[in-house]
Parts: structure tokens; C-alpha cells; sequence
């Protein structure tokens, strides 16, 4: 295999991310290159996973740098190191019913500071980040990444996250489609979006998500690392929209550092809350059982780390809301497999939230919904699933 190239930007992002020609496959500068046919490409347990990898060995089955119109098309993916294919700087990806199994390896498929991504009627099984879009600084600039989706496909990652944006986020994130996609497993997030280095993400949809086997099923979260250059300040996510979205049996489906479960979570920062997220039609049904006391707990402003276990046990058990601003729920149930003592709701920092049509399961704790230092909140059509009104705490 050859060596991997120097990079003069490699402080920003780890080893995997910085090098591209240490791989089984890898292309750069090409255009109209398809992978076609129904062959696999096995790394056949000699690709590596680990940081400063040597001479002569690989890490990653296809790499593709700054490459337009490549497709894959009923190709299969296997053993395929640290990545299973990773894009940088690609423009047209196309992915048609491809199969990636590299669940004793790490990530699946990574598009980084890419346009015009398609990923349709695929399965990605991995146990890092199955399906991850991330904007680094390996190519010595920022990118916008835009106008991509992913659909009708089933993804799996056994340790992680399974649909991921981030952690690296130099550049910003916008006009991006999920739809149609089950999720059969995550040992992080199933739904996971994280701005840890300074990007805007907007304007992002998920639609038609089914949800099992998933310790923390929507996870968002805006932080503070900067590993860019010029120390960038915080980012954003706004104008997020998930709709049509189911899940149960919501527990980790390996072991792994932290609880087995966590629920939802939209963790801004004070300076750069979370703005305009929709949940339309959300059903998620957690595990329940934790006691009352907990709906005291205040989880740590965590700002230089993502992975969900950073708050620890949460304070709700449908959503955990801190730092954001015009946040609404229409529709939706939540409900829990065992009876719980927190809220189905809890806000802290929040500017503008409002439930309309949802029903949560009642807690056998004090309160349903809690509102900490919030303004500008409602409540309209929503009750407990057996039809009694909510109980309401301010504080």
C-alpha cells in the first residue's frame, strides 16, 4: 500500500482524516469513474484502524479526494478499515444499492466537504459512524457542503452514531435530505447533528425515520472545540425538521462507555442556542424506569466534547431542551415501556417552545412538562395518552 502523503494540515483532524493515498482504492482529481456490478471489495482484515499508521499499510478501502461523478452502484463493501469509503472534497457521489459491512472495522461511509451527494437504497453496517457528513480541514480550506441526500436505505452502526453530522465542522452544512431510512441500530445516536468547530448546519430534513436499537434517537448539540484555524467561535444549527419518526426498543444495541440509554437531546450553547427545530408526528417510546429525583438534575454545559453521554442521565424522558430558541412539537406521542418519574418534557434556557397535538405518557412523578427559565412557551390540544390534561411546572 503506499505511504501516507504528507499533509501540512493534518493538526486539524485525526491521522484517517489527514492522508488519502494510504488506502486499497484511491482517486484524486478524477471525474466519470464508476464502480458497477455486483463484486465485493474486501480488506479482508488488513486494512488498519488505529492513528500513525506505517508505510505500507492501508486504513481505508476507497478514498476519493476532490473527485466529481464518481458512482457506486451494487457494489459491496467489506472489512474496510477505518474507512469503508471516505469523500473529500467530492462533488456528484452517487451511491446506488450498495452494501457496507464493516461492523468489526470502524466507520462506513464518510462524505466530508461534499456537494451533490446521493446515497439511495443502501445498507451501511459499521461500528464508528455509519453515514457521516463532516467538513475538515484536511484539504487546507473550508467548504460548504450542500444539496445532498440520503434515502430509502437501512443503516447500522454497532458502537456510534448512525446517521451523523459531524464531529469535524470547519465548514458550514445546509439543504440536506433523510427520508425513508430505518435505523437498526446505534449505540449513540440513531439521529445525531453536532457543530463542534464552528459551522452553520441549516436547513436540514429528516422524513419517514424508523428508529430501534438506538440509545439516544435525535441528539443536537452545538459546542466549542475550534479545531480549525483562527479559533472560530461556536457555531449554529437552525431551520431543522424532523418528521414521520418512530422508534422503540431505544437502548444501545452493544455495550459501551455510559448508560445504555439516553433520551433526546437539543444541548445549544448560551451564545449560540439552537434555533427553529419542528418535530411533526414524533413517536418515540423509550425505555422509562428511572426515578422522580432525577427531574432535578442539571446536566454539565458540556462545550468541548459531543458524544451523548457527556449530560449523563437526563432530566426528561421525551426531550431534554437547554440553550434554543423556537422549538415546536406538532403531534407525536411519547410514551416509555416502563413508568417514569421525569417529565416527558423539560426546557432550561429556551425562547419560544410550544407542544400542539402531542401525547406523552404520565410520569408518576410531579409534573408532565417543566419550563426552567423560559419564555414564550404553549401548550394547545395536548394531553397524557389516556386523555387527561397536562401538569405544568414553571420554574
Amino acid at each position: 500500500m503506499d505511504a501516507p502523503e504528507p499533509n501540512p494540515y493534518d493538526a486539524y483532524q485525526d491521522f484517517g482524516h489527514s492522508h488519502f493515498r494510504n488506502a486499497l482504492i484511491a482517486g484524486e482529481n478524477v471525474e466519470n469513474v464508476a464502480f458497477t456490478g455486483t463484486g465485493t471489495i474486501d480488506g479482508d482484515d488488513e486494512l488498519e484502524t488505529g492513528e500513525n499508521i506505517p508505510a505500507g499499510v492501508a486504513d481505508k478501502l476507497i478514498s476519493l479526494k476532490l473527485c466529481k461523478n464518481v458512482s457506486l452502484t451494487d457494489v459491496t463493501l467489506r472489512r474496510g478499515g477505518h474507512f469503508a469509503l471516505i469523500a473529500n472534497g467530492c462533488d456528484g457521489l452517487k451511491l446506488n444499492r450498495v452494501k457496507v459491512f464493516s461492523t468489526d472495522d470502524r466507520d462506513g461511509i464518510n462524505f466530508i466537504n461534499s456537494s451533490r451527494v446521493e446515497l439511495a437504497n443502501s445498507r451501511i453496517e459499521a461500528s464508528d459512524d455509519a453515514v457521516a457528513f463532516k467538513s475538515d480541514y484536511a484539504l487546507g480550506r473550508t467548504f460548504v457542503s450542500e444539496n445532498n441526500i440520503v434515502r430509502d436505505s437501512t443503516i447500522l452502526s454497532t458502537e456510534n452514531n448512525a446517521v451523523q453530522f459531524g464531529s469535524e465542522t470547519c465548514g458550514g452544512f445546509r439543504n440536506t435530505r433523510f427520508r425513508n431510512l430505518t435505523i437498526t441500530g446505534a449505540a449513540k445516536a440513531g439521529l445525531g447533528m453536532v457543530s463542534m468547530d464552528g459551522a452553520v448546519i441549516e436547513d436540514i430534513s429528516f422524513t419517514g425515520i424508523t428508529l430501534r436499537k438506538t440509545a439516544s434517537p435525535i441528539f443536537l448539540h452545538v459546542g466549542k472545540r475550534s479545531r480549525c484555524p483562527g479559533n472560530p467561535p461556536a457555531g449554529r444549527i437552525r431551520n431543522i425538521t424532523y418528521r414521520d419518526i418512530s422508534g422503540t426498543d431505544l437502548v444501545a444495541p452493544r455495550d459501551i462507555p455510559g448508560d445504555p440509554e439516553y433520551a433526546s437531546t437539543i444541548s445549544g450553547r448560551a451564545d449560540a442556542p439552537i434555533e427553529n427545530v419542528t418535530f411533526d408526528n414524533v413517536k418515540l417510546t423509550v425505555p422509562g424506569g428511572h426515578p422522580a429525583a432525577e427531574a432535578d438534575l442539571v446536566p454539565p454545559e458540556a462545550s468541548t466534547t459531543y458524544p451523548p453521554r457527556i449530560f449523563g442521565k437526563r432530566p426528561a424522558y421525551g426531550f431534554w431542551i437547554r440553550h434554543a430558541a423556537g422549538i415546536r412539537f406538532t403531534g407525536g406521542e411519547f410514551r416509555f415501556a416502563k413508568a417514569d418519574g421525569r417529565p416527558a418534557f423539560l426546557t432550561d434556557d429556551v425562547r419560544g417552545v410550544a407542544l400542539d397535538g402531542v401525547r406523552v405518557d404520565r410520569s408518576n412523578g410531579g409534573y408532565d412538562v417543566v419550563w426552567r427559565n423560559t419564555s414564550g412557551q404553549s401548550i394547545t390540544g395536548s394531553t397524557t395518552t389516556g386523555g387527561q390534561a397536562l401538569r405544568v411546572r414553571t420554574r
